[in-house]
């Protein structure tokens, strides 16, 4: 401070210390006594407890929904009795455990569908330019592995639904390639 500033008293003087300080400052607005009342008046409404019948209703949901998951689980994944069917035997991880097996999820027409042209793929491929054989075996390689995987994964992880449609999609794309092999060697034609 300027010794100017002393004489006329127009800024505060600092304080040296703590004891300089006044002792006791009263607040503009004093919040307190509006607290106070708010926590010693008695609650307008008092919480209820939950009622019996409120808990019975959760309880029989909770109940329901269990069952519902266990019919789900039964419904999508069956017991394997060991016996895998002949025709899905090359396409499921059996070395694998945990793998999610797809073959028993899927229709005896698309089961019986899928045999005929498989059984047919060697004579059919035979006929094919060496090209389009080359084409065919690569693309029946990827579909394979891409099985493997997803089944792989659905194993650990049942409930997904994307790798679930993606299973059904590589399946779709495998019936197309045997479908076109199947097409294109009866006409001696490339695909």
């Amino acid at each position: 401070m300027s010794s100017n500033d002393k004489r006329t008293g127009s800024t505060p003087r600092m304080a040296g210390s703590l004891r300089d300080l006044p002792r006791e400052i009263a607040p503009p607005r004093d919040l307190w006594k509006g607290i106070e009342a708010e926590i010693t008046a008695p609650r307008q409404t008092p919480v209820k407890a939950p009622s019996h019948r409120l808990r019975y209703l959760a309880t029989a949901a909770v109940i329901v929904a269990l069952a519902v998951g266990v019919w789900i689980g039964r419904v999508m994944l069956p017991v394997s009795s060991g016996v895998t069917p002949a025709v899905t035997a090359a396409n499921v991880p059996v070395d694998e455990p945990g793998a999610f097996h797809a073959a028993y999820v899927m229709g005896p027409k698309y089961i019986n569908q899928r045999a005929q042209l498989v059984k047919d793929l060697e004579t059919r491929l035979a006929q094919l330019p060496p090209e389009s054989r080359a084409k065919v075996l690569s693309s029946l390689q990827a579909i394979n592995d891409s099985k493997r995987d997803l089944e792989r994964e659905l194993g650990k992880d049942p409930s997904n639904a994307l790798l679930q449609e993606l299973l059904v999609n590589t399946y779709q794309d495998e019936m197309r390639v045997l479908t076109a092999v199947h097409e294109a060697g009866s006409s001696g034609e490339g695909i």
